[in-house]
């Protein structure tokens, strides 16, 4: 799995996390695996998914382990009763979210590796272009 246990002492405290998690392995893996597919969603027209998903150890980018387990934490809390500490994770996941849409825009550029064709080209388009609507200024 892509995150581990430790990785969340970054986000959250261990009391906190047994509390969110309600000591359940299988509803933190299920919300860890939402995470990633998530995370997935705006990353894959450019990045490989499958290997920064699979990166062990101190081969995985930090930034995304940090959003991953912040988007997990969210999932995880909105099923717990009167969503108790919802508020942090509402923002941490819209934090979250916010940096993937950037990523996305091409405006944040992390060190993740890129998606490729079968002949090792890069998958994604490297050139957005357009233009304004073509004006019509007759008198």
């Amino acid at each position: 799995m892509f995150i581990q246990e430790i990785d969340y002492k970054v986000v959250i405290g261990e009391t906190a996390l047994k509390v969110v998690t309600q000591a359940d392995q299988e509803t933190r893996g299920n919300a860890e695996l939402e995470a990633v597919e998530e995370i997935s969603g705006y990353l894959r027209p450019k990045y490989d998914c499958k290997a920064i998903f699979e990166a062990e150890g101190a081969n995985r980018n930090r930034q995304i382990l940090m959003y991953a387990c912040d988007i997990a934490l969210y999932h995880m809390a909105a099923s717990l009763p009167n969503k108790m500490g919802m508020e942090i994770r509402k923002e941490r996941y819209e934090r979250a979210i916010e940096w993937l849409k950037q990523v996305q825009a091409g405006i944040v550029i992390p060190d993740l590796p890129e998606a490729t064709t079968d002949s090792g080209e890069s998958a994604a388009p490297s050139i957005r272009y357009g233009s304004k609507p073509c004006v019509d200024n007759s008198y």
